[in-house]
């Protein structure tokens, strides 16, 4: 069995700032749709034509936690489009040594999956880069899209609805 993907970040900004940066999904990862502000909300997150997944609130611990489950996904790029579902994404936030750690975790992101090479890496960039940037700073660098790849609020309303039934055992296409 091999280890969950998890990364680090140390950061000057106090575990309550780091904490509402990381609710703040649009400023560091990128445009969703729902809410992430109260257990039990949802989110959906679009690549589009690559990759898109729906995620519940699970845990939400002030300065503390952020916990999302993976309700439903579609990955363009491997065999087993839906293999993100069921797994679960964690932040862990302290405070250590007078300075904000975050301890970024994909619970069922192993080097045993198939897009563990590239879901890494964005994770790697979005979190060590974006995330990071935003807590310190004020300004994150998340996915923006334009031109053909512009999405209506009706495109991601669809790809909600399409994650919610990929999650309740539906196909997501």
């Amino acid at each position: 069995m091999t280890a969950d993907f998890t990364t680090t970040i140390t950061v000057g900004a106090s575990v309550q700032e780091a904490f509402d940066a990381i609710n703040d999904v649009s400023s560091w990862w990128g445009r969703i749709t729902g809410s992430t502000t109260a257990v039990g909300d949802e989110f959906v997150y679009v690549v589009p034509g690559l990759h898109y997944s729906g995620f519940r609130v699970t845990e939400l611990e002030p300065g503390r936690r952020v916990e999302w489950l993976v309700t439903g996904s579609y990955l363009d790029f491997v065999a087993d489009k839906q293999e993100w579902n069921g797994s679960t994404v964690r932040f862990d936030i302290a405070e250590v040594d007078g300075r904000t750690q975050v301890t970024f975790t994909h619970d069922g992101l192993t080097a045993d999956e198939e897009c563990y090479d590239i879901c890494t890496n964005a994770w790697g960039m979005f979190v060590n880069g974006s995330l990071k940037a935003l807590i310190d700073t004020g300004a994150g660098a998340p996915y923006v899209f334009g031109g053909d790849e512009a999405l209506t609020t009706e495109d991601h309303d669809a790809l909600h609805r399409q994650v919610a039934a990929a999650g309740a055992g539906g196909t997501a296409v």
